[in-house]
């Protein structure tokens, strides 16, 4: 995934029927975090988890 301060660091956790996805910002160093059924598609939840972390960014910014 690129972002405009660079490739995010994905990670994926299952614990029963969720799975956890954690996003890292390389750059700031910043760590978000989304639980999600593990029966959905990882597509779907890396689009989640990276809004969220595009949402934070910007928001840490104003």
């Amino acid at each position: 995934m690129g972002s405009k301060t660079g490739d995010y660091l994905i990670e994926f956790i299952q614990n029963g029927a969720y799975m956890k996805v954690s996003v890292i910002d390389p750059v700031s160093g910043r760590e978000v975090s989304i639980v999600g059924p593990a029966a959905a598609p990882r597509e779907h939840l890396i689009r989640v988890a990276v809004k969220k972390m595009e949402y934070v960014l910007t928001k840490e910014k104003t």
